[in-house]
């Protein structure tokens, strides 16, 4: 019998602000980022649950599979610009996101439960690095993908190096990341991004289906080949702290100040005319 203590932490009210989770009849657990004044953006409490709760899925008793998604127009559109502002301005709060973003990308990679995203919409940010890591990945069609690192002045970190190469290839990885060209769902899945592209009204329920296959089958045989096929992610793993390394390391240059300025005002940013190294 499930220990509903386990599952009554994770879908208690406020356990994790930016979350909604629910537990479903067979062991799913729904994990639904909402915040839709915003499509979905993640402020530092959404950043914070986003890191951690993955950790305590994977020791959850009753768990057998995750579906994530977001509500309303879109998946997430990625740090809101409060979020940013603070890493750029404050040395604590950029050391603090450091640490939830390496956590986040290892934590969703750590958990033994396998974990379907429902990808539509904007996929931006924190919520992109979810979805492109989940064990199963499923778009649908008006899914529009976006690493959009470079466009705000700093390095793609977070998950891209870490998975788009091996999802992509380097030269489809490199072209997306370092442009800042945004992927349909009908190319993600083209080009190897994702797993599947669906109609959206059909993502729902072929996300469904899949989650409740997943958590239908053998708990030993569906975790330990995830394990097992995530030593390809871990052994990137000095890849991606290297590339997280330099993303932090541009919130401290002057890029991202007229990055974030250019977005709000809605404008193309005017860059520095070289880099000092």
């Amino acid at each position: 019998m499930a220990d509903l203590s386990d599952t009554a932490k994770l879908t208690a009210p406020g356990a994790y602000p930016g979350l909604n989770v629910t537990f479903h009849a067979g062991g799913i657990l729904e994990v639904v980022i909402s915040n839709q004044k915003t499509l979905n953006s993640v402020n530092d409490k959404g950043h914070q649950s986003l890191a951690g709760i993955w950790r305590d899925i994977d020791a959850a008793a009753g768990v057998r599979a995750v579906l994530i998604r977001g509500e309303g127009r879109g998946f997430s559109s990625g740090g809101d610009f409060e979020l940013i502002e603070e890493m750029a301005s404050d040395f604590t709060a950029l050391a603090r996101v450091w640490r939830e973003a390496r956590d986040l990308v290892y934590n969703v990679i750590n958990c033994g439960k396998p974990i379907v995203s429902a990808i539509h919409g904007p996929c931006v940010g924190a919520g992109l690095a979810v979805a492109l890591l989940a064990d199963v990945s499923i778009a649908a069609k008006n899914a529009r993908i976006l690493d959009g690192h470079v466009g705000l002045g700093v390095a793609a970190g977070d998950h891209a190096a870490i998975i788009w190469p091996l999802l992509c290839g380097l030269n489809k990885a490199k072209y997306h990341l370092m442009t800042g060209e945004s992927v349909s769902g009908e190319e993600a899945e083209r080009i190897g991004l994702v797993s599947l592209c669906v109609e959206e009204d059909e993502l729902l329920d072929r996300a469904w289906a899949v989650t409740r296959k997943l958590a239908n089958g053998s708990p030993s045989a569906v975790r330990w080949t995830k394990y097992a096929l995530n030593n390809w992610l871990r052994m990137m793993g000095p890849t991606f702290d290297t590339s997280l390394a330099l993303e932090f390391l541009g919130f401290t240059g002057p890029d991202i100040h007229e990055g974030l300025a250019a977005r709000r005002e809605k404008r193309e940013p005017k860059f520095m005319e070289d880099a000092p190294i």
